[in-house]
């Protein structure tokens, strides 16, 4: 399925074209300066394939991509002969930035007649002569806008496509919803230079040769990459990825290798060039097809009088190569969920052996821990019972100090007896000398003769005071 949206600042302006008027008085032609932006929506299980056999994919309203723009607008009307008079509106979208070709959007007043239309003019050559064929798809709706941003951007689950037809005709059936051309030319042979894009940057650099392009980022000249939307040129992967950055800020999914023309889907994450069977060689190929005369394409199948057999060979060849890719695609889907089942088996087997390595390492450092946390118990219990013996052997010093302190303060005590009692035997050892003494004098000078001796209460006092004393004097005088 299809849809457009067209960014355009100006008004449609009403065109007399005297076919128009002839066939459909009713109809009135309009152009609009503007730029069209096309759309498909990416493949799904729930979207239908776009075909002229899908009811749901198909509408009135059909958008032809490109008109050559030698053909004016009253010679298109008459390109699309009596189906005139089933048009109901038909406005041509003109871009002032490519003067070599414009777009058309018709709509029909029914849906068998838009079939028709379809079915008459798809893959159709706007003149016999020349190669430039009619592209059409139905939309399924049209949005206009004034901002250029809005219109750029997809809506959700779609994908541009490019507007120029060569471009078109690059991609897979599958991406552009072109089933087949009459013409499986090459893009460097003469009937696809006479389209003379030189407003499409994509056949710009793949016609001229002479002119080296870089990347537009960061200046590099291998793999090189170019948006087939916007003409943007990048580096792939391989070197910094510019292509792809380009893809993720813009969302524009195609894009062509210039060196071997090969066109890559970012979303789809596969390659998606249309491929050609040379019949001379019997090899496939891609959109790089050399034609073997650069003269009037009559090599590649472009005369009118092989132009249907060609056209048959090349549906039943792409039908061959349409098989051959969704086998391969489906071999490459069974090969890549082997390698997943693998990487998920390695991840899961990386990560059993980082949870039992780390599983060993704590319990190894828990053992460790265990040994110390024993070790220091057993050295904390040591240092208890020491600490207890020390606090006995405390106790018990303590004790034997306190006895031997009263042991000393006792015989400090004796000892001071001892002494007073000695220093009053002294004095009572001196008093009684000195009384023998002064006794010795008076018997000597006969003083004393006939003297009465006196008891003195004093002394009895006192010797009766003094136990000791008296013992000791009594025991001296003995």
């Amino acid at each position: 399925m299809f849809t457009l949206k067209i960014h355009s600042v100006d008004f449609p302006r009403p065109l007399h074209c005297a076919t128009a008027i002839a066939d459909a008085p009713n109809l009135k032609p309009a152009e609009l300066v503007s730029v069209a932006h096309l759309f498909r929506q990416l493949p799904s299980p729930d979207a239908p394939a776009v075909t002229i056999a899908n009811v749901y994919a198909r509408t009135t309203l059909l958008f032809v991509v490109a008109v050559p723009n030698y053909m004016p607008s009253d010679e298109f009307l008459a390109f699309c002969e009596n189906h005139v008079s089933h048009f109901t509106d038909i406005l041509f979208l003109r871009n002032e930035e490519m003067d070599d070709r414009y777009s058309v959007l018709i709509r029909l007043e029914s849906q068998l007649a838009a079939d028709a239309f379809y079915c008459s003019f798809q893959g159709k050559r706007f003149k016999p002569p020349d190669v430039e064929v009619c592209h059409i798809y139905f939309a399924q709706s049209v949005d206009y806008t004034e901002s250029a941003e809005i219109a750029s951007e997809p809506p959700p689950g779609y994908t541009e496509l490019p507007s120029c037809p060569i471009c078109i005709e690059r991609l897979d059936p599958e991406s552009s919803g072109i089933q087949s051309t009459y013409c499986n030319h090459s893009f460097d042979c003469s009937c696809a230079l006479k389209w003379t894009y030189l407003s499409c940057p994509v056949c710009h650099l793949c016609h001229d040769k002479e002119e080296r392009p870089a990347c537009a980022v960061c200046g590099t000249l291998k793999n090189l990459w170019i948006c087939l939307i916007c003409g943007f040129v990048g580096c792939g992967r391989y070197e910094k990825g510019h292509a792809s950055e380009h893809w993720s800020y813009r969302k524009h999914n195609f894009s062509l290798e210039l060196e071997k023309q090969e066109i890559w889907d970012y979303a789809g994450d596969k390659y998606v060039h249309r491929l050609y069977q040379s019949k001379s060689g019997g090899k496939s190929g891609g959109t790089n097809l050399r034609c073997n005369s650069h003269k009037e394409c009559a090599t590649c199948a472009c005369n009118e009088e092989e132009g249907l057999d060609n056209a048959l060979l090349i549906s039943k060849i792409e039908g061959i190569l349409d098989e051959y890719n969704r086998l391969l695609t489906s071999q490459m889907d069974i090969q890549r969920q082997h390698y997943q089942m693998l990487l998920a088996e390695a991840k899961s087997e990386r990560d059993r052996s980082i949870e039992k390595t780390v599983e060993k390492a704590i319990f190894s450092k828990t053992h460790d821990l265990e040994s110390k946390l024993e070790r220091h118990s057993e050295e904390k219990n040591a240092a208890k019972i020491r600490n207890e013996e020390l606090m006995k052997q405390q106790e018990l010093l303590q004790t034997k100090f306190k006895e031997t302190e009263e042991r000393e303060t006792v015989l400090k005590n004796s000892k001071d007896e001892k002494i007073s009692d000695l220093r009053e035997q002294i004095r009572d050892m001196k008093v009684y000398i000195e009384a023998q003494q002064l006794l010795l004098k008076g018997s000597e000078s006969g003083e004393i003769r006939g003297g009465t001796v006196l008891s003195v209460g004093g002394s009895t006092v006192a010797s009766s005071s003094n136990p000791k004393r008296r013992a000791h004097t009594g025991r001296q005088r003995k």
